[in-house]
């Protein structure tokens, strides 16, 4: 399998080129500097460590929305799934707009939300390995209009949101399964398997 990531210059590359190559022995991860360049890869990972207000999508929005909608299997993780939502309180600009809903300020007076917290999977998470528990690093989250599209949420003090999101073959990852141990490891490579099939 050949999976691509995304470097459009927010990314934790190194770290999850490590986890996703960790998943199967054939699998060939490449870094792609452009969408144009992850055009022969089977996915595409959306990384992304830093705020909304550093990332500037204009010139890759409408490629990135138009392929996932005609259904490139694509991972969003951590400040990547954020961009596949419409817009952030975060900072001005639009993302890709894929998943419709917005992408808010956490009401925890515990901000930034950093460490383990709890993962409960919903009716739609099936064959996907939901971990127990993952470890996140942020402040924001994603509120999608759609609560079908919710695979698993997290509730810190009070503030449930989708830490887990799907439509079609692309699933955002609110949470960093490289650093979530085996189950993160087992929910990354579950995640892959469900966008390829």
């Amino acid at each position: 399998m050949k999976i691509a990531l995304l470097d459009l210059g927010f990314g934790n590359l190194h770290s999850l080129a490590k986890a996703f190559s960790s998943i199967a022995p054939d699998t060939e991860v490449t870094i792609a500097p452009r969408v144009s360049d992850a055009s022969h890869a089977d996915l595409w990972v959306l990384p992304g460590v830093g705020g909304w207000s550093a990332v500037s999508l204009e010139q890759h929005r409408e490629t990135l929305r138009a392929a996932l909608e005609r259904g490139q299997p694509c991972i969003g993780i951590c400040l990547g799934m954020q961009l596949l939502f419409d817009d952030s309180e975060e900072g001005a600009g639009k993302g890709i707009g894929f998943f419709e809903g917005s992408v808010t300020r956490l009401s925890s007076a515990r901000r930034p939300h950093m460490g383990w917290s709890r993962v409960a999977g919903t009716e739609r998470a099936g064959s996907l390995a939901v971990p127990h528990a993952a470890y996140f690093a942020h402040s924001f989250a994603c509120r999608p209009r759609d609560e079908a599209t919710v695979v698993a949420t997290t509730t810190i003090e009070g503030d449930t949101f989708a830490c887990v999101a799907e439509k079609k073959r692309t699933i955002g990852i609110q949470f960093h399964p490289e650093k979530s141990s085996t189950e993160g490891i087992a929910f990354l490579a579950s995640a892959v398997r469900r966008v390829t099939a």
